[in-house]
């Protein structure tokens, strides 16, 4: 026996059929597509009406709160620390801002009384999804996470 006999296996291997990558791929690009333009859309739609939200809390599965920590703490500074933003959104509540350039997703999270984008923003992303909030902005929130 060969040393290719040895590694070889004796029985025929079925043939599994093939994916077409491309095809996935493509589709998988139009759902991305999709998605993004109704997240612009619903950011589009809830920041023009200026509407105050009460604050959902921070998402505890994905730990929003750990990671702003972090970032804090890396970072010291840079932004309003997110102790001093929780405390803003609860007294306050939440509004939805876009930035400079919404087609791009810049969609952010602000104490409703702040303009602040630059130190007081938070992505929609991190925010808890809870029972009885806005079904838009629970749908920015989850189109912001995929």
């Amino acid at each position: 026996m060969t040393d290719f006999e040895k590694i070889t296996p004796s029985e025929p291997q079925s043939e599994e059929p093939k994916q077409e990558p491309e095809k996935t791929a493509e589709i998988s690009e139009a759902e991305k597509l999709e998605k993004r333009k109704r997240y612009i859309e619903l950011a589009k739609e809830l920041a023009e009406g200026g509407e105050q939200f009460p604050f959902p809390g921070l998402d505890s599965e994905s730990k929003s709160y750990a990671k702003l920590k972090a970032a804090d703490e890396k970072d010291p500074g840079y932004t309003t620390p997110i102790d001093e933003l929780i405390e803003k959104f609860e007294e306050n509540g939440i509004k939805v801002v876009l930035g400079q350039f919404p087609e791009s997703g810049n969609v952010f999270i602000l104490p409703f009384n702040s303009n602040n984008i630059g130190e007081d923003m938070v992505f929609p992303k991190y925010f808890q999804i809870s029972e009885g909030m806005d079904e838009r902005l629970k749908e920015l929130i989850e189109l912001d996470r995929v």
